[in-house]
């Protein structure tokens, strides 16, 4: 495997994450759901193909977002994981999802069918409700899965829910869970109230949902009329649990808590057909918002048999519906230029109403998809609302294309220069993006820039987060990383939820991150491609920031594992004016690290051995362990695989230890990698 993949699950695990945190936390997404899924699935598919990438914090080991600042976290004792959704919209979702459950469960062919209970997959909040001997005590959001936000007194508004459960003798503790929707009713209701009264419509009933329960003022949210569905249960104490889903939830709406009548109980694949399908045809009478149905196996019992993979349940899935198209105008296409530096070209259409909302502007995704689409300004084109939110242009009626022909959309002749900051744009090979070279000078990749340069792996400036450098951007008060060595108490202490004794430390860890190491300030820089390995790499290589600048692309492919692709980045990072510029300012404003002289990388005894950390050693932290591995030639990965040579366990060693004795892999302690270490060891020990 070579490093420009690693580099590459790294960078698509950062931007995962920060779509996660502006879609589920913020509610403010920042691109379509079309590109965030191709992300996703590049993320999936590198893992599939390289399980020694797979890291704990992986978005695709975890459901996504964190707690909102302003509201408790609350840990959930048992995990809110979601579920898997069925990509083909036809019937042969349903039948694929039977066929796997079947195959799961050895099921022969004449077996008699799976029963499944059948829901609807409602859109709007997931909420975690506790009731401790029948009160309601708590209320939480799903958050990251593990922990979400305390939002009970938002919760206590909505008049459906029960603050008492209606039990004679109520159980020690249940957890019941379910959605808080907004109907269409209401929120028609509520919009022409607001739009009377001079106030703020809401967007879609989904957002007012998520907008109302993450009030901070709970009067606010007694304003939104807001309701909920039960759908299943986390912790429970003193309860007795039926024997299926669909009795749950019946024992559920026993207790007083609303549960949708829209549900069944059904024989095999084609009740998941039928099923489907009926909601399919009724979906627009339906009062409020769902974007597909939910099968679930019903008898609990075949639930635990079938478990869990990759954290999502192997006995339901989510099945979604075709989204709704409409066929409208392409007036002109433009590009907007994202925070990592992609330029992504957007249609601009005639106004049309799809999937119950005003449509002008379509994703294009970028030059690949212009291509296959040939789609060219002026153009009519079919409008899909992908999975009934962002909006994408799928398929252009050649028929009533313009004459003479407009010309084809080509992004780099149209955009030579980047049209945010106009540096150069580039397209590498086996790339889909375009992209700007203007990392530390861009507007649009500002925020971004910032929040890697200060990342603890970069210069490591504690308490420089996200929200510090909106508004040191926002207040147009920080341009490029050089600017924050400029900064001063009088500037820090007026920002929003600082004090003086905050703006110290602030001004404290930028001061302290001044003196580093070059692999740390390269690494900062947000080369495109160049990761931890390769900046530690290129500092061991060239030993001085001048020697590496002034590297032509031959050179620096001359440093291990940096090939075509990474030597082009680099070269043409430093041929930017601007980004030297910063650079300069950088050193000027007293970053600097001690130079040494260039050192060739040689074959250490670890050479082409793959070693995984697990638990506490004694005597060395894992990021102390992991540069002597690397520096004896050794590769650290993040999960254990047939590929792992070694596994290091210390105490309190997990999953990674059981996985390792599983496939019959070395297992280490300190004392034995210390040993490993040694060049006279040649990577081998007697056991």
């Amino acid at each position: 495997m070579s490093q420009g993949i690693a580099d590459r699950a790294r960078t698509l695990r950062e931007q995962i994450n920060y779509h996660n945190y502006r879609y589920y936390v913020l509610d403010k997404p920042e691109i379509p759901d079309a590109e965030y899924d191709r992300l996703y699935r590049e993320l999936e598919a590198l893992e599939a193909a390289h399980p020694e990438l797979i890291t704990p914090d992986s978005p695709t080991q975890r459901v996504g977002g964190r707690p909102l600042e302003g509201f408790a976290p609350v840990t959930h004792r048992v995990p809110m994981l979601s579920i898997r959704t069925e990509t083909d919209i036809e019937a042969a979702g349903a039948l694929n999802f039977d066929a796997r459950v079947r195959r799961e469960l050895k099921l022969k062919e004449n077996d008699p069918p799976v029963e499944y209970a059948c829901e609807l997959k409602f859109d709007g909040l997931a909420i975690n409700l506790r009731y401790e001997h029948g009160v309601l005590t708590q209320a939480a959001t799903r958050g990251d899965g593990e922990t979400g936000e305390e939002v009970t007194q938002n919760v206590r508004t909505i008049r459906c829910i029960p603050l008492r459960l209606n039990a004679a003798k109520p159980a020690a503790v249940l957890e019941v869970r379910g959605e808080v929707y907004m109907s269409r009713p209401d929120f028609e209701r509520y919009n022409e109230k607001q739009r009377t009264s001079g106030g703020t419509p809401l967007v879609n009933p989904r957002n007012g949902a998520a907008g109302s329960i993450r009030q901070l003022d709970p009067a606010i949210a007694a304003q939104r009329p807001l309701s909920f569905y039960a759908y299943g249960v986390g912790e429970t104490a003193g309860w007795s649990m039926p024997a299926t889903h669909s009795e749950l939830l019946d024992a559920i709406r026993d207790l007083g808590l609303p549960v949708s009548s829209e549900r069944a109980i059904v024989q095999g694949p084609q009740g998941l057909v039928h099923f489907h399908d009926d909601i399919g045809r009724r979906r627009d009478s339906l009062p409020f918002d769902i974007d597909g149905v939910v099968y679930k196996v019903n008898s609990l019992e075949l639930q635990a048999r079938l478990g869990f993979v990759t954290r999502e349940p192997r006995w339901a899935v989510a099945h979604k519906f075709p989204p709704e198209e409409e066929l409208t105008v392409v007036e002109s296409i433009e590009v907007q230029v994202g925070r990592t530096g992609a330029l992504t070209p957007v249609a601009r259409l005639k106004p049309v109403f799809v999937g119950g909302v005003t449509v002008s502007n379509a994703t294009l995704h970028n030059q690949d998809e212009i291509d296959r689409l040939d789609v060219r300004e002026g153009d009519s084109v079919v409008v899909r609302r992908a999975g009934d939110v962002i909006p994408e242009v799928v398929a252009v009626v050649r028929e009533r294309r313009p004459q003479p022909e407009p010309v084809r959309f080509q992004i780099l002749q149209r955009y030579p220069t980047c049209p945010v900051c106009g540096s150069h744009v580039m397209r590498q090979p086996g790339e889909a993006a375009i992209r700007c070279s203007g990392g530390l000078y861009c507007p649009a990749q500002r925020k971004q820039a910032l929040l890697h340069f200060a990342s603890r792996r970069a210069m490591d400036i504690e308490g420089l987060g996200e929200k510090l450098v909106d508004q040191l951007v926002d207040q147009g008060i920080v341009r490029t990383p050089a600017d924050l060595y400029k900064l001063g108490m009088a500037k820090v202490a007026n920002l929003e939820r600082m004090a003086e004794k905050s703006a110290a430390n602030l001004l404290a860890g930028i001061e302290k991150s001044k003196h580093t190491t070059l692999a740390r300030f390269v690494y900062a820089l947000g080369i495109r491609n160049v990761g931890e390995t390769t900046a530690r790499d290129l500092a061991r290589h060239f030993g001085s920031l001048d020697a590496l600048m002034s590297a032509d692309e031959e050179t620096l492919m001359l440093v291990p594992d940096v090939g075509p692709v990474v030597a082009q980045s680099i070269a043409q990072f430093f041929s930017e004016p601007h980004n030297r510029e910063v650079v300069e300012q950088l050193r000027a404003a007293g970053a600097d690290w001690p130079e040494t002289a260039p050192q060739r990388k040689q074959a250490g005894p670890l050479a082409g051995k793959t070693f995984v950390l697990t638990g506490t050693m004694p005597n060395m932290t894992r990021d102390q362990a992991k540069g002597r591995i690397e520096a004896a030639g050794g590769k650290v990965a993040g999960s254990v695989s047939k590929k792992t040579d070694y596994v290091v366990a210390g105490s309190e060693a997990g999953s990674k230890l059981a996985k390792a004795q599983e496939l019959g892999i070395a297992v280490l302690d300190e004392e034995a990698l210390l040993r490993l270490l040694e060049p006279e060891s040649q990577g081998k020990l007697d056991f």
